[in-house]
């Protein structure tokens, strides 16, 4: 019998052809000039009171080719100036061996008052990065003029009057001590974030103003690694304007990436050779598409053997529970017998429908009907017989991991009812033509879509919304801590919306009955990256901790509507999480919250975005001990709705000296690159929308 994993003669012959052919590497048409390249390239250049730069830098009429784009350096002044990200530095020094630069901001110099206020750019560039060797300094402006709050002794900050500040009733601070420094985040109009070279308490404007002109270190990456190799090679780095990329100018010519592709017979290979590698391609194709089928077939067998062994009918003595009833048992994994389940009874509490009655209700799964999918399915909308509008997942494939997800929602959402939980509306049977799942229909799309999604134009979601969408969240995955059950996927991808942006969690299939008597179940971490417990990723130790460190995320979601993971950021950025402690600990707070809250303009609204990022920097603490329980984060969360924190009394809930100093002494979260590039497993099950 044909197998048809097994390529066709024609295909077969087409591959020997594919890999026979290969586009060896070719030297290049080397054009008059390229020789005047690499001698153009080979020279230094001045640039104001510095001299010897080279490569990546570009000035004084250094051509195009020797540079990088965005080194472009303005040799009028002296020192010369560099613009990144939109605001320019003075460059003080440049020391190419060690690829780095001192600069300092041009706005400060000389001064501590700006003509507008303004962050430190480099972080928003790809090409430099900020050193060990740098600090944050943070200044405070158009702070009230007396306040009980405000620091009376030098060594907890100073204040220093700028031009008009005088007659206004301002003035502005800078403070090295960490809970003068959140006072002084409430209650000033604007803070700006300045690098320096590390240097000790300063407690004057003069020492301030010295510090900040001394400038700081900054590294630069410009295609370095390929810069080496083409060193290495012989040639001379440079950029190619026609194909905007990194370029290596040899004494033959300019290449893609060293001198060595230069030579033809170095990098390319004879026909005899390229038939022979083109052979042992082909005979390694069907050895590798040949074990893959075994193993296919094994894993079949296997997961159809599985599915076999699962029992069909309950034990003796094992009822359904009442709905109320908290679990602290197992997950059991047995199923009512085939028969009943054909005669439309119940399937751990919940009713089961026929397979053709759902493929009626969704016009038999039309894909215009599709309301979202995820790892786990795809949900449909469909109306029933007797007239309601429903949401039905349908499972991806009928496997047995698949399974145990499906038995696991339907247990957990059977059992435990909560006004701010997805409500369950019934199954089909596993034994069915297709595992289906029935929810209630909820209409207005998730979190995720109001913060950054397709809804998120609409500017639907007002800080009171949000306060809610926490609180009702918070509720929802406490009672699920109280009744043994670890959601493990919380996001706010599964946090829903009704009409009214009332809250209903969904997507149990990773969840987790927790036994009372440990204090921990070790298991692979499962969940979605930017979400899962750094700990539990760690330790492979989940607890309900787990979901707290989760719930810190979608916090600070909330504050900012910022995605979770996004590779578009700057890599030290990709990691939402990682990205909120650093602000929080440099007190940019301002940086990270969603503009169009209010956070600058309305007192009330700064006061309670800076209270629950507080709340969000325990929760997103790495060791799981040293975060709070869930009933803790339901408490701060009423108490910041329901207190009225007056400006006089700019209360800070929850942000403790002591917090900031034990993060700094701990790790920092999971690196942007194990983000992108660790081995997740990813069994998200929400769609975009019930």
């Amino acid at each position: 019998m044909h197998n048809h994993l097994f390529p066709a003669p024609a295909t077969f012959f087409f591959i020997i052809i594919a890999i026979t052919l290969v586009q060896f590497p070719v030297p290049s048409v080397h054009a008059v000039d390229d020789d005047q390249r690499y001698l153009n390239c080979s020279e230094t250049f001045a640039c104001a009171g510095i001299s010897d730069i080279g490569y990546p830098f570009l000035g004084s009429n250094r051509p195009e080719y020797c540079g990088y784009p965005g080194f472009e350096l303005n040799c009028n002044v002296d020192p010369p100036q560099l613009n990144v990200a939109d605001m320019y530095y003075r460059v003080l020094e440049i020391n190419s061996a060690a690829r780095s630069l001192k600069v300092a901001r041009v706005d400060y110099w000389n001064t501590t008052c700006p003509a507008t206020y303004a962050n430190t750019t480099i972080d928003r560039s790809s090409l430099f990065f900020h050193t060990s060797a740098t600090t944050n300094l943070t200044l405070y402006y158009h702070c009230p003029a007396t306040s009980s709050l405000l620091p009376t002794q030098p060594a907890d900050g100073f204040s220093f009057i700028c031009p008009g500040d005088a007659s206004t009733g301002f003035t502005n601070y800078h403070s090295s001590n960490s809970l003068i420094a959140i006072t002084l985040l409430g209650l000033c109009e604007n803070n700006v974030k300045v690098p320096v070279t590390e240097a000790g308490t300063i407690t004057t404007e003069y020492a301030l103003k010295e510090a900040i002109d001394a400038g700081f270190t900054v590294g630069w990456n410009a295609n370095n690694s390929m810069c080496d190799r083409c060193d290495g090679s012989g040639g001379r780095c440079g950029f190619n304007t026609s194909t905007n990329a990194f370029a290596c100018h040899c004494k033959t010519g300019s290449f893609p990436s060293t001198c060595d592709e230069s030579d033809g017979k170095k990098n390319g290979v004879s026909l005899g050779v390229g038939i022979g590698i083109g052979g042992a391609g082909i005979v390694g194709i069907l050895l590798g598409f040949w074990m893959f089928s075994i193993r296919q077939r094994k894993k079949k067998r296997a997961e159809d053997a599985k599915i076999k062994e699962l029992p069909t009918t309950p034990p003796s003595g094992k009822g359904i529970p009442d709905s109320s009833t908290n679990l602290s048992q197992s997950t059991p994994s047995y199923a009512h017998s085939k028969s009943d389940l054909e005669k439309g009874s119940t399937y751990f509490g919940a009713h089961i429908f026929s397979y053709a009655e759902l493929e009626e209700a969704t016009n038999n799964f039309d894909p215009s009907r599709e309301l979202g999918d995820g790892g786990f399915g795809t949900v449909y909308y469909g109306k029933l017989h007797d007239g309601r509008v429903v949401a039905v997942k349908r499972l991806y494939e009928n496997n047995f991991k698949r399974v145990e997800q499906f038995m696991n929602e339907v247990i957990i959402l059977t059992r435990l009812r909560h006004k701010n939980l997805v409500t369950l509306y019934g199954c089909t049977s596993k034994r069915s033509q297709g595992l289906l799942l029935v929810y209630e229909y909820i209409s207005n799309g998730t979190v995720a879509d109001h913060l950054n999604g397709n809804k998120a134009s609409t500017g639907s979601l007002t800080w009171p919304i949000r306060l809610s969408i926490a609180i009702e969240s918070a509720e929802a995955l406490n009672f699920l801590h109280q009744s043994d059950v670890i959601h493990r996927d919380v996001k706010t991808n599964n946090i829903l919306l009704d009409e009214n942006f009332c809250v209903k969690v969904a997507d149990f299939g990773l969840s987790r009955l927790f036994p009372t008597d440990v204090t921990h179940v070790s298991t692979a971490p499962q969940g979605t990256p930017g979400y899962v417990d750094p700990e539990y990723y760690q330790c492979y130790q989940l607890t309900n901790k787990s979901d707290v460190y989760s719930f810190g995320v979608v916090l600070i979601e909330l504050i900012s509507s910022l995605p979770a993971v996004d590779t578009n950021r700057h890599r030290h950025d990709i990691n939402l999480a990682s990205m909120a402690i650093n602000k929080i600990q440099n007190h940019s707070l301002h940086e990270l919250v969603d503009p169009s809250l209010g956070f600058e303009k309305d007192d009330a609204v700064r006061r309670m975005t800076t209270s629950v990022a507080g709340l969000a920097f325990r929760c997103l603490q790495q060791e799981r001990d040293m975060r709070p329980k869930m009933d803790e984060v339901l408490e701060v969360l009423k108490r910041i709705k329901n207190e009225e924190m007056g400006a006089e009394k700019a209360e800070v809930v929850d942000i403790r000296v002591d917090d900031v100093g034990q993060l700094k002494n701990i790790p920092p979260p999971l690196s942007p690159d194990s983000v992108v590039t660790g081995k997740w497993v990813s069994d998200s099950t929400t769609p975009n929308s019930f």
